[in-house]
């Protein structure tokens, strides 16, 4: 319906060997003059299939984006703020992007509230009184008092309570529990890091019974595509999270039968 009206996207393949790597700087060789910027997920690709990368695949593309001086912008609306296992997943590889997008856990989870952050030469490169020059990048959800309240007090609770330590003992636990999946006919792969925890699914899936399974188990895991995935709170206890995944084992291993 919008073809042809917004700028068109490059779909790149995550460049995690020698071929692939050698493909993407290419990319960005042949087309820096038509790339805006490269934009990701660092470390764990959210909405796509909770697929996961490692720190040297984010550090080649940073590396690669800078030598072709094409901007690096990470959205970290959903590894930011401690998800990932460090504050930032950027963090991990070493990498400082030069626009990063951060949202939902600013606030705990609580309200809505957006922040969009930018290197200083992006920064002054639109710092106009001119309205045609400036970067007009307001989100909706940006600045409101009791939503900005709510971040500060989240970000209180992150100087003075061991987030990271709590992030550090589920992705143990994830990967603990979660392990009893890998054998069970159907399962693709599972996949953790930090407070993520994924079962990818193969054959035929019937998302709606997984779902209604799920209800009736006493627990609210949503599936989506292929994928079961749980993203728990950080202050979630060691009993609670053991329900959720004990939940994922018993349903999918009552998914070998139809399968």
């Amino acid at each position: 319906m919008f073809g042809g009206v917004f700028p068109p996207q490059m779909m790149a393949e995550l460049p995690t060997d020698e071929s692939l790597q050698i493909g993407f700087d290419r990319l960005l060789s042949t087309h820096r003059e038509r790339i805006a910027a490269v934009i990701l997920e660092p470390l764990v690709q959210g909405a796509g299939g909770m697929k996961m990368h490692d720190a040297d695949s984010l550090r080649f593309i940073a590396a690669t984006c800078e030598r072709h001086d094409v901007l690096l912008i990470l959205d970290e609306i959903m590894t930011g703020f401690g998800r990932s296992g460090r504050m930032f997943a950027c963090e991990e590889a070493e990498v400082v992007p030069d626009i990063i997008c951060l949202s939902k856990a600013l606030t705990g989870g609580t309200l809505p509230l957006a922040a969009t952050v930018a290197r200083r030469h992006v920064f002054e490169a639109f710092w106009s009184e001119d309205n045609g020059a400036a970067l007009m990048h307001g989100p909706t959800y940006m600045a409101n008092p009791l939503a900005c309240a709510a971040a500060n007090a989240s970000l209180d609770l992150f100087a003075t309570e061991p987030r990271l330590a709590q992030v550090a003992l589920i992705e143990t636990q994830l990967r603990e529990e979660l392990a009893a999946c890998k054998g069970l006919r159907g399962v693709a792969d599972v996949r953790v890091k930090g407070a993520i925890g994924a079962v990818e699914l193969s054959g035929e899936i019937d998302l709606e019974r997984l779902r209604r399974r799920f209800a009736e188990c006493g627990v609210w895991i949503r599936p989506f595509s292929n994928v079961v995935y749980l993203m728990p709170p950080y202050v979630i206890s060691a009993g609670d999270l053991s329900v959720l995944t004990s939940a994922i084992h018993q349903v999918l291993l009552e998914r070998t039968i139809n399968l």
